[in-house]
């Protein structure tokens, strides 16, 4: 009988009974979770910080207006009928401007990545044009389509269109080729390919480029509506800053974060709804 090599080094039996032990399951993986409660709390600290600190003179109302400031600009704002002013002009360029370069950057980009013609002469003009700053063709696009609503709405398509593009062509190049090739062998059109296959597979980094998008579109609504803008948050940020009214100047970059905020909520949303197969 061979002699057992756990007893040659001397190891005791008990010992060798916990090393045949099966090693129970403890790996949950990563499952992060949104705690609404947390994020509410943390706003509260930071404004009661920052509300505190102002009234204590330890921040400057020139440097920094209150908390309180800020909603009594806000106030007044919604009272002279600026606000609704504001908003509707700001949120019809953005509304505008991020469905056609959503709509023209999910077109290329499906393109690109189902298509070698497409991706050969396509993407290499994607690559060059897509580190440009979208800020510096403004005066461009203002020479092109005039200063008024054409040119703001350009720059912002432009600026949505290629990020759209990128993220539409690398979801379709990451869903998995015998997914396709399995749909090519039962025949299946390739409209149904398409729809069915391809875009559910690529749907999780498109619904990440909107995100991106987004904020992009944000940034340069701001920039174009201070250019020749008599209406529009970005205008309302430029004329208080002029006038050194720092109270509506951070009330007009509160409504843009509420955009914002509200627009990742939106694509929260839409995610959960459309994502639900993950």
């Amino acid at each position: 009988m061979p002699e057992d090599p756990i007893a040659k080094e001397g190891i005791a039996a008990p010992t060798r009974q916990a090393w045949s032990r099966a090693v129970p399951f403890r790996g949950g993986g990563f499952a992060p979770s949104s705690h609404r409660a947390a994020a509410w709390i943390a706003f509260a600290v930071v404004i009661a910080a920052w509300q505190f600190g102002s009234s204590m003179g330890y921040i400057h109302p020139l440097t920094l207006p209150s908390p309180e400031e800020i909603l009594t600009a806000l106030a007044d704002l919604a009272r002279s009928g600026d606000l609704w002013r504001h908003l509707s002009a700001s949120l019809g360029r953005l509304a505008m401007g991020w469905s056609l370069g959503t709509l023209a950057g999910l077109a290329v980009g499906l393109a690109l990545g189902m298509f070698s013609i497409a991706r050969s002469v396509g993407l290499p003009f994607v690559s060059a044009l897509f580190p440009i700053p979208k800020i510096a063709l403004l005066p461009l696009f203002i020479i092109w389509f005039g200063i008024g609503e054409p040119s703001k709405v350009a720059t912002i398509l432009f600026g949505v269109f290629f990020p759209t593009v990128i993220n539409t062509y690398s979801g379709v190049d990451n869903v998995a080729r015998s997914l396709i090739r399995m749909g090519q062998s039962f025949d299946m059109p390739t409209r149904d390919i398409v729809f069915k296959i391809v875009f559910p597979g690529a749907l999780p980094a498109i619904l990440s480029g909107f995100r991106i998008s987004a904020s992009i579109a944000i940034v340069l609504l701001v920039a174009a509506e201070m250019i020749g803008a008599e209406w529009g948050v970005g205008a309302l940020v430029l004329a208080a800053g002029n006038l050194m009214q720092t109270d509506y100047l951070i009330a007009g970059v509160v409504l843009l974060s509420l955009i914002g905020l509200t627009i990742g909520i939106v694509l929260s949303r839409l995610e959960a709804l459309l994502l639900r197969w993950r």
